[in-house]
């Protein structure tokens, strides 16, 4: 005797049993009644929050580079004389 055949011809048979009883009934309307509850949950993919995840990323470092970029404006602004007090700002 096969076993994965017989438990492939068990398995079957049982499937067409529960097929027919109130209890596949049941489970059909634990299902749907499932379904519906986390349809109401507006659950995202997780492919979603992969890229959700890869843009903060990016974002993060993105602002890293600006605040790297602020320090040095503010060190070069601060090493600067200040004995232009009259004077108009430089041109951009």
């Amino acid at each position: 005797m096969d076993k994965p055949s017989f438990l492939d011809d068990l398995q079957t048979r049982l499937a067409a049993l529960m097929h027919d009883t109130p209890a596949a009934d049941l489970q059909r309307n634990l299902r749907a009644v499932l379904e519906q509850s986390l349809q109401r949950l507006d659950l995202a993919t997780r492919q979603d929050l992969d890229t959700c995840l890869q843009w903060a990323a990016s974002m993060r470092g993105r602002i890293e580079t600006l605040e790297a970029r602020i320090g040095e404006l503010e060190q070069a602004l601060a090493a600067k004389p200040t004995d232009t007090a009259g004077s108009p700002p430089p041109p951009r």
